[in-house]
């Protein structure tokens, strides 16, 4: 990380310190491939109150140092908020960038400075943006410094460049600059996903079966903190296939519960926990597989459930009408048995965030017919306020079964 002294740019007129006293966001997040999932997560993690929503990424009034980077499964870099620049204009904001830039090169390390450069919500050609950063470079060079430009291949870099070039290390920047209405917001990447580190999580561990579904590691990490479990609080996951959300609960210091009713799942889930522990430097909180069948088990106290439900056949395309309705009255049935089965289990502090089937037909999004007889079942839904829950769904283009999120609380609460 590269530690700054106040504001990288210095507030130089009226106008810019009217702007700063009236802005309270302190950190940016660059929000996923689909953004409503990252910008759910964050407000689940830290209240509604202290996140205003921009298109593809989200302000926070929280210090970048003191958001938890490493459990956020839909934010892609987490950045310092350094300045409020009063215009959407290039030509201004590139003057900006180098009459500024060469005054704060002193407080780096000395050596070769590196300065990578993203903009979002802007229109600008490519060649464009990468002859001014030249302009930039040589500016820089006659001030006597050492520097090297990374080339932009698109307007934004993405994790893997930044993480390349070791953009987030004492003696480099990536600056970003955010489109907001009239104004453009100036920040630093802090953090930036270790992408690496997720395809290892996902493709290394032992025991794969892609007939049961891959569930990403981000959208385990984001089902696990949309439920807000406390810390130290047991996570289960009763259908935990080859235990990527316990495998991710556990990263993030839960202990864990899975379960399965397929023995093959369960040794394979056990396997890759086991794997993982090998893996780690960190002692892991401690973990539990068992048989058993999510419509009639009875568990030990519960206090968080995590899960991704039994998906229904795989589908390589969209069969016709009378199968389809057919596979989504059979996954209505075990999903809607589970949930009776649970409700009796859980107090009212008990939060399950599932995920459930969607299929993608023509006309749209087709639903578990559950969704709307939650309260039947004995749950209330919870809702946020920067994103509608019809907008909780996770897919991929040309993928028929997508992923709705679920939030729930037991209706006892209302007594």
């Amino acid at each position: 990380m590269n530690p700054l002294l106040g504001l990288l740019f210095p507030i130089q007129t009226l106008s810019y310190n009217i702007l700063m006293s009236e802005f309270r966001m302190k950190s940016l997040c660059i929000l996923g491939r689909q953004p409503k999932l990252g910008l759910a997560e964050l407000e689940a993690l830290y209240g509604a109150e202290h996140i205003q929503s921009l298109k593809g990424a989200a302000l926070l009034d929280i210090e970048a140092s003191e958001i938890n980077f490493k459990r956020l499964g839909g934010s892609l870099k987490v950045a310092k908020i350094l300045n409020i620049l009063p215009t959407t204009n290039w030509a201004e904001i590139f003057k900006y960038l180098t009459e500024n830039i060469p005054k704060h090169l002193d407080y780096l390390p000395a050596g070769t400075f590196t300065l990578g450069v993203s903009l979002y919500g802007f229109w600008l050609p490519l060649q464009s943006l990468n002859r001014d950063l030249l302009k930039i470079k040589k500016i820089i060079r006659d001030s006597g410094r050492s520097v090297r430009i990374v080339p932009n291949k698109t307007l934004q870099l993405n994790s893997a460049q930044v993480l390349h070039n070791k953009l987030t290390s004492r003696g480099a920047w990536e600056l970003l600059l955010v489109r907001d209405g009239a104004r453009t917001i100036l920040a630093q990447t802090m953090f930036v996903q270790d992408i690496e580190a997720y395809a290892k999580r996902d493709q290394v561990r032992p025991k794969r079966d892609a007939r049961v579904g891959m569930l990403p590691p981000k959208l385990a990490q984001i089902i696990i903190n949309l439920a807000k479990p406390k810390a130290g609080s047991r996570v289960l996951d009763p259908f935990c296939g080859t235990g990527v959300i316990l495998q991710e609960a556990l990263l993030m210091g839960y202990p864990v519960l899975g379960s399965d009713n397929n023995p093959r799942m369960v040794e394979y889930a056990r396997q890759n926990l086991e794997w993982l522990r090998s893996n780690q430097t960190k002692e892991l909180a401690p973990s539990e597989v068992k048989l058993a069948d999510a419509t009639n088990h009875q568990w030990p106290k519960l206090e968080t459930v995590a899960s991704e439900v039994y998906l229904g056949r795989p589908l390589a395309s969209l069969p016709d009408e009378v199968k389809l309705n057919q596979i989504i009255r059979d996954v209505n049935t075990i999903t809607s048995k589970f949930l009776i089965n649970i409700g009796s289990q859980i107090g009212k502090d008990t939060c399950l965030s599932l995920a459930i089937p969607a299929w993608h037909a023509p006309r749209g999004f087709k639903h578990l017919p559950l969704i709307d007889h939650l309260s039947d079942l004995g749950y209330n839904r919870l809702s946020f306020v920067h994103v509608a829950n019809e907008e909780l769904i996770y897919f991929r283009p040309q993928q028929i079964v997508a992923r709705e999120l679920l939030i729930l609380e037991s209706r006892r609460t209302d007594e």
